[in-house]
């Protein structure tokens, strides 16, 4: 560990969205330098990084090469050509999370296997190739309405799901390889962020609540600590931390949840990088998500997970009916609001639903905290 003191390790990271950026500020204070590899100019991390590649995710060869320039290689997005990352790995170059580990995540089906070996809850499923092996499943009767499809590869923000009520939703069943779970009734999600170095030490941070906008299909904001039992928070923290061990992940693993409406915890999806319901840890935990990551990642003890005070998180999306160069209105009266905490992302360009950036509120009550949430969330606004 001597090379993170003395200005010379180099982290690689792959995309250099919001993530990466937050991730760079972190590994900044520690004098990492940092190289960010992302296919667009304008990406949010490019200003702050010590060095820009220009390049593919799912390129072998920008991949393969990017690795080649530095010592420790991290990602902030799934979708990555592992191909590439395992011959940099059989080269010796440190990757964490793990390739393999990744090419699992990757894959909805292998996941959900992956629970089963494990007897990790989770909803009931079947694996299908393509939509009339799904089709002639219901004919025999082994399916039932309502189920939900998620193609096995390439989904995430509610991208690549097809909720289906009846036989008039089969219109929008997806002709692709598939994971099928029949349908849960939900009283609310959560997520679990779990931490662990390659010395086996495993810390998780306090489960969050989840409250979605349903017609962008993505998280409005978050609160925590959840509004769930303590049975409930011990039980997911559990399933979290056997998750991260049994991967062998180096990392983080941010870990999804249902909760139904008999009280069951059911895992959803994970995601083995820093996640949007890790946001509030800049401000409302004593470790953020991002320190705590690279302090897996480069096999530091990990830090605190208290957390300091109630919080709730609200993204920041462009408004339906805007499209082009961001303008923010609302921002002079939210920041001064006490206790209120704005980040912007640095995306020159909105569009409807795109995540422009965040707001995290802290308060000594979660009452206050989720008034002025409401405050924040009908005051900013993120237009052309």
């Amino acid at each position: 560990m001597e090379k993170l003191y003395s200005s010379t390790l180099k982290l690689g990271i792959i995309a250099g969205g919001q993530l990466g950026k937050m991730l760079i500020q972190d590994a900044s204070k520690w004098d990492i330098q940092t190289y960010v590899l992302d296919p667009e100019e304008t990406c949010p991390a490019r200003g702050i990084a010590s060095v820009y590649v220009k390049g593919d995710f799912l390129n072998y060869d920008d991949v393969y090469h990017f690795g080649k320039q530095v010592d420790v290689l991290t990602y902030e997005l799934e979708n990555i050509n592992v191909d590439a990352l395992h011959q940099l790995k059989k080269e010796g170059l440190k990757i964490l999370p793990d390739p393999e580990v990744l090419e699992l995540i990757q894959d909805k089906g292998l996941q959900k296997l992956f629970y089963e070996q494990y007897q990790i809850p989770t909803a009931a499923f079947g694996l299908y190739s393509n939509k009339s092996e799904i089709i002639e499943a219901l004919q025999q009767n082994k399916l039932v309405y309502p189920f939900v499809q998620k193609i096995r590869k390439g989904g995430y923000d509610g991208r690549g799901i097809a909720v289906i009520e009846s036989a008039q939703d089969l219109s929008k069943l997806f002709d692709q390889a598939s994971v099928v779970e029949q349908k849960i009734d939900i009283i609310k999600e959560i997520a679990v962020i779990a931490a662990r170095n390659e010395s086996g030490e495993v810390k998780c941070f306090p489960a969050v609540e989840m409250v979605f906008d349903k017609k962008a299909n993505l998280v409005e904001k978050l609160i925590c600590p959840s509004q769930i039992t303590g049975a409930q928070a011990n039980e997911a923290s559990e399933i979290a931390s056997l998750l991260i061990t049994k991967l062998n992940l180096s990392g983080l693993l941010a870990v999804e949840y249902f909760v139904d409406i008999h009280g069951r915890i059911l895992v959803n999806e994970v995601a083995p990088r820093p996640h949007n319901s890790g946001h509030h840890t800049i401000e409302s935990v004593v470790t953020s998500q991002f320190e705590q990551h690279l302090r897996a990642i480069l096999n530091l003890p990990l830090g605190s997970t208290q957390l300091k005070m109630p919080a709730v998180m609200v993204n920041l999306i462009g408004e339906e009916n805007y499209s082009g160069p961001v303008k923010y209105e609302g921002l002079s009266e939210t920041m001064a609001l006490e206790g209120v905490k704005i980040h912007l992302y640095g995306k020159k360009q909105t569009r409807p639903f795109r995540k422009m950036g965040h707001v995290t509120i802290i308060s000594t009550t979660m009452e206050q905290a989720l008034e002025k949430a409401l405050k924040v969330q009908n005051t900013i606004k993120v237009k052309s």
